[in-house]
Order: structure tokens, then C-alpha cells, then sequence
């Protein structure tokens, strides 16, 4: 990347890909290319442009489902983002069950808050109970999956959580926890999965991997912000009521009463965005075709490594998730003593260094832990070792410069340290 930073044009070190990755020329010019060549409705012209638009569409439609491995494109909803994919599932899935009181839902204490507030919600609409599988601060930094374990009984009937999380950077071995909830839970139980921090970063298979829905997000993966997808198994998807009520998710209507379409136009109401998965298949394209995922993957591990290795070595960094050695997702939350993440955050990003301050839309896992807030600095396949080692040269200084603040003499005096 060729942007510089500010008055002083220092060079960018975008380090905050987990909350939105940059989008290579190729995914512009797609896009771009569609507003200026195919921009129409879908499903609804027969004319040119419009059979143009829908075959577009519909193609990224098909590249999402070869992406993951899904049985067929029927079973791809297309979503303004995982956030909407997964409250989709909450409403309607718990509607088609008739979740009721007794009912239990299973999450873990390191969920996004989009993965958990919807949850809260249908929990106070229907009497169902939460329960939460424990991190293992101590030790592992992971999951505590005999915890889990303990919690599953015939009462389970939904279970979600992230593939990997976007604080501690653990990848959860979700074959294993979806054989657990197999075993021991409601026969009927399903598992929701948020590929958020692994579909683009590693292989996501769905089949291999037992799962019942899985939301993702485009902006986190090369693609455009405001589309993302729920994947579902074709017959689930087709028990479950409507998201919403529009036009082009209904079979027939009357003045009184309508009947709906089949997966998936059943959940996409109204005018879809269609520019938007153009983009996302272009994205695919290019992780998929030009990169190569399983070279994405291979480059991630080793340059994660680093970073984790590196921030081990800086006085004052506690690094959250599994220890040194362990594989982990190409992110580090880390909080310094004596250091609000908000004072490093914008002290960095006076050297051009671009990282996330705050809760990471993790508040419980924060609390859990003992602390409010921490910084995060999140690698994808653009990023080198020099960018980590320049953040590295950046944040030493950062906490030098606080460090200098806490010897300030009370009735002043020579202060001792070296300002950035």
C-alpha cells in the first residue's frame, strides 16, 4: 500500500485487516465494470442488461457456494454481513422450532457481540436459557472444551460460536466441538459457525467440517463493505419463516395472505446488492485463483508467528490467547501496563501505524479476562515482517514515552525520556 499518513506523510502500517481488510484493484475494477457495463435489476427484466445483471449475480452466487463447498447455490443467502446473517438464523430458526422456555442455547464467553446480542434477544422473546462455555485464560487460551462439554445435555437445541476468535486469535477445532454436540445435546441441535476471522484466511470446507449454518462477511475478505452471506443446509433453510416481507421472496399474494419462495430468495427481500457480489466473487477470484488459499494460509502462519514472537519480546506486553508455539490466527490483542489502548492506538497512528483500541465488540471476553479494553493489530496477505518490525519500532517507542511520563519529578524538573 502507497498511502502516507497525515502532515508528515509517514508511510502506512495497516495493521486492522480483522475489522476490514483492504481490497485489491481487481475487486474495484469488477465493480466498477458492472456500474458501467450490467447496471440493472435482477430477476425481474427480461431484457438484455437485465439477464446480464442476473447471470453476474447469480454467478457470485455460485462462487461463494464453490468457495465453501456447499451442496448448491440454493443454500447461499446473500446479507449486508455476517451480522444480519446470524440474526436471520436467530429469528427464524427459533421460530420454526418454536424455542420455548427450558430450551437452551449454548455460546462461549469469546463471541463478537453479533454473535451474542442476537441470542440475548431471542432468549428474553422465548424463555430460552443462555449458557457459556468458558475460556481458559490460564493455560490455553482457548476454549476449556471440558467446560463444554459439562454444558451439553438434551436441552441444547442451538449451539453458535466463532471459528476463530478476533480477540484471542485461537482457532477452535470445530470438528471435534460439533462431534461434542452430536453426542450429547438434542438430536436435533444444530451448530452456527461465524467464519468471520477464518473464511479469509484458511479453507473452509462446510461438509468436512459437520456444521449447520455459517455466516461470513465480504469487507473482511478482499470483497466490498455491506455484503456478507449465510450458508445453511437446504432443508433447514426451507423449514425456517421469512427474514423479511418484499418483493421477490413470495411464491404467490393475495390481498390477505401471501406464500413464500424457496431458499434462498425466501430471505432476500427487495433489491439485492448486486454491485456488492459482483465484488465478493471478485474477491473470491482473487484468494481462490490468483493467491491460491492454501498459499494465503502457509503465509499467514508464518508471519503471525512473528508478530506473536516479536510482541512477546516488548517490556510491558501481556499478549492475549495460546501461548508461543501454538498455531493462531494472523491477529494479536495485547494490552501494555500503565498504557491505555486508546493512547496507543492514537500515538501509532502518528507514525502511520493503523491498529484497533477498544473492546473488539467483545465487551464479556474483556471482562472475563479482568481488563476493558486492549489494542489489536491484525495481519492479512498483504502485510510483511518489516511492517511488524516498524510496528514494533513504533509501539517500544510509544511506551517509552509513557514510561518517561511517569517519572515527570512533581515540582518539575528534567522529564528523562525521548518524545516520538
Amino acid at each position: 500500500m502507497s498511502t502516507t499518513i497525515g502532515d508528515s506523510n509517514k508511510q502506512l502500517i495497516y495493521l486492522d485487516s480483522g475489522a476490514t481488510s483492504q481490497t485489491p484493484k481487481q475487486v474495484i475494477q469488477d465493480t466498477q465494470n458492472y456500474y458501467e457495463k450490467l447496471n440493472s435489476n435482477v430477476h425481474r427484466g427480461a431484457h438484455t442488461l437485465s439477464r446480464k445483471a442476473t447471470e453476474a449475480f447469480e454467478d457470485g452466487r455460485d462462487a461463494v457456494a464453490s468457495f465453501i463447498n456447499a451442496n448448491s447455490r440454493n443454500e447461499i443467502v446473500f446479507t449486508s454481513g455476517a451480522t444480519e446473517a446470524i440474526n436471520l438464523v436467530a429469528s427464524c430458526y427459533s421460530r420454526a422450532i418454536k424455542l420455548k422456555e427450558g430450551d437452551e442455547i449454548l455460546l462461549t464467553e469469546m463471541e463478537h457481540h453479533s454473535n451474542l446480542v442476537p441470542w440475548q434477544m431471542i432468549a428474553k422473546e422465548t424463555g430460552a436459557v443462555l449458557k457459556f462455555v468458558k475460556v481458559d485464560f490460564e493455560k490455553t487460551g482457548a476454549l476449556d472444551l471440558d467446560h463444554m462439554k459439562s454444558l451439553l445435555n438434551e436441552n441444547t437445541r442451538i449451539v453458535s460460536f466463532q471459528h476463530v476468535s478476533n480477540v484471542m486469535a485461537c482457532i477452535n477445532p470445530v470438528q471435534e466441538m460439533v462431534a461434542m454436540v452430536r453426542a450429547n445435546a438434542s438430536s436435533d441441535a444444530i451448530v452456527i459457525l461465524d467464519a468471520c476471522q477464518s473464511l479469509p484466511h484458511m479453507k473452509v470446507d462446510v461438509q468436512s467440517l459437520g456444521v449447520d449454518f455459517l455466516a461470513a462477511s465480504g469487507h473482511k475478505m478482499c470483497g466490498p463493505t455491506g455484503i456478507g452471506f449465510l450458508w445453511g443446509r437446504e432443508d433447514l433453510l426451507n423449514s425456517m419463516p421469512p427474514f423479511m416481507g418484499g418483493g421477490e421472496m413470495i411464491d404467490q399474494v393475495t390481498l390477505y395472505e401471501s406464500t413464500y419462495a424457496p431458499a434462498p430468495a425466501r430471505f432476500e427481500a427487495g433489491t439485492p446488492p448486486i454491485a456488492e457480489v459482483v465484488g465478493l466473487a471478485s474477491a473470491i477470484r482473487y484468494l481462490e485463483t490468483k493467491l491460491g488459499m492454501d498459499k494465503v494460509e502457509a503465509y499467514e502462519h508464518e508471519i503471525a508467528a512473528y508478530l506473536h514472537k516479536r510482541l512477546n519480546e516488548v517490556d510491558r506486553v501481556t499478549v492475549l490467547g495460546p501461548p508461543e508455539g501454538v498455531q493462531r490466527a494472523a491477529l494479536c490483542a495485547f494490552h501494555v501496563d500503565g498504557v491505555h489502548p486508546s493512547d496507543l492506538s492514537t500515538f501509532l497512528d502518528m507514525e502511520g501505524v493503523a491498529i484497533r483500541a477498544g473492546h473488539h465488540c467483545c465487551q464479556p471476553l474483556h471482562q472475563a479476562y479482568g481488563i476493558s479494553h486492549s489494542a489489536r493489530a491484525s495481519l492479512y496477505i498483504y502485510n510483511t515482517k518489516e511492517d511488524v518490525d516498524g510496528f514494533i519500532e513504533y509501539l517500544e517507542k510509544t511506551i517509552q514515552f509513557f514510561t518517561g511520563l511517569e517519572n515527570i519529578p512533581e515540582e518539575g524538573g528534567d522529564v528523562g525520556f525521548v518524545p516520538i
